[in-house]
């Protein structure tokens, strides 16, 4: 079932009864981040962006065509893109993107279809040991839905 389906299946009123920790609880401390808030001008990253590192946060935006579907991540853009990071030069990719890693198997989304991402936000540089991807902002743990 997927965290949105549950809740709407909680009586009116009975959402505030959650116990801290729970959906409820979680869902009222996620951050909202936009794509036009991760940096302040060029490379560097806004104040905003740096003040919500390491914590839960949640994103709207398009899932680019993954390497394989059988990969625990995805690259989260403003746009929708068509194609896929690896088959591409860098010069057809966005500077804001931002790269989703998930617990398990990513179950493909249509690259038009818009998404909501919750996880935590990590930054600075870093290389995926096994894909070589690179990446400056990360949402780990991350949960993904169509709008």
């Amino acid at each position: 079932m997927q965290r949105r389906d549950f809740l709407k299946s909680i009586p009116a009123g009975a959402a505030g009864l959650l116990l801290p920790g729970t959906i409820g609880a979680a869902s009222a401390a996620i951050a909202d981040l936009k794509f036009r808030d991760l940096y302040a001008r060029g490379d560097q990253l806004s104040e905003q962006t740096l003040a919500l590192k390491n914590q839960t946060v949640r994103m709207t935006g398009y899932m680019a065509p993954p390497l394989k579907p059988e990969v625990r991540f995805f690259v989260l853009t403003k746009l929708p893109m068509s194609v896929c990071p690896f088959c591409e030069s860098e010069a057809q990719w966005p500077d804001d993107l931002v790269v989703a890693y998930c617990d398990d198997a990513i179950d493909v989304v249509r690259y038009t279809d818009l998404i909501d991402v919750e996880g935590r936000l990590e930054l600075g540089f870093w290389k995926d040991p096994e894909t070589q991807f690179v990446s400056l902002i990360r949402i780990t743990g991350a949960t993904y839905e169509k709008r």
